[in-house]
């Protein structure tokens, strides 16, 4: 799934692409991506035509299309969902799902392969939609406190990764910026939030909106076709990873063989040397 520097490198070529356009015609060409919406793909269609587009919006991995009448579309990317913009000539990509003709004569595509993502209207939405509300403000919104989420990590017994990724306590970060974050850190993902102090909790808080920062300079982390940006061109962080994916290389800091672990369900990256477990506590 797209993390934060991804999300956000779509919305700003969204930004540019939709914000003052009107919806003309929308075409459902898959039923499944319109899944949510009460009155069906015919509904979707006629409640998204006519509409005009304000700036699109995102929260941590969340990004959602503000309507200037105060609604929004809730935009939910599941692990392969993009956005490109065409001309309406323009060959259709194969997992092409929703079609919107603009105002300016150009298309707005979702295309989506795995269709886990979707699209859903959210009444009044168009600052924060009600589904998105839970989510905990990211490292570059003016509501984030790196304190006060330092402080939330340190009341937990969880272990370090676990508490970034828990979308309620910070969102915006993945297992790829997680892992790059506690490589810089060097940290162990299994260090709990409570053994950390006041200054560690902020450095790795530090380094996460650094290596975050990093990332959306250069468009985020592509590895395959499955995250392009709106234009169809990939993000090129992937040249600068130092954990995520490098098992068995040598670290780059110390020279250790990199280790790939299994970790709730996916795979955590670390160097054993820079990032050892963390002692068991003593009764």
């Amino acid at each position: 799934m797209p993390e934060l520097p991804e999300v956000e490198s779509v919305r700003r070529g969204l930004a540019t692409a939709v914000t003052g356009r009107t919806i003309m015609r929308t075409q459902v060409l898959h039923p499944r991506p319109v899944r949510s919406h009460a009155t069906g793909p015919d509904g979707f269609a006629v409640d998204t035509t006519g509409r005009a587009f304000a700036e699109p919006r995102r929260r941590g991995k969340y990004l959602w299309f503000a309507f200037d009448d105060g609604d929004a579309m809730l935009a939910h990317l599941g692990m392969s969902g993009q956005f490109r913009i065409n001309h309406t000539g323009d060959e259709l990509l194969r997992s092409t799902r929703v079609l919107f003709d603009l105002s300016d004569g150009t298309q707005l595509r979702f295309v989506d392969q795995r269709m886990f993502g979707g699209l859903t209207i959210s009444p009044g939405g168009a600052v924060l939609p009600s589904e998105v509300a839970h989510i905990a403000p990211d490292p570059f919104e003016d509501d984030y406190d790196p304190d006060r989420v330092a402080a939330r990590i340190r009341r937990s017994q969880a272990g370090i990764k676990r508490l970034l990724l828990n979308q309620t306590v910070v969102s915006g970060y993945g297992n790829i910026y997680a892992d790059e974050t506690l490589w810089r850190a060097r940290l162990h993902y299994d260090v709990p939030g409570a053994r950390l102090s006041r200054a560690k909790a902020l450095d790795v808080l530090q380094h996460g909106h650094d290596v975050m920062g990093e990332a959306l300079e250069v468009g985020g982390t592509s590895f395959d076709d499955l995250y392009v940006h709106v234009n169809g061109e990939s993000g090129y962080f992937a040249r600068e990873l130092q954990a995520y994916g490098r098992e068995d290389l040598p670290c780059g800091r110390c020279g250790e063989a990199m280790v790939r672990e299994a970790f709730m369900n996916r795979s955590s990256f670390r160097c054993p040397r820079c990032q050892p477990r963390p002692r068991a506590r003593k009764a």
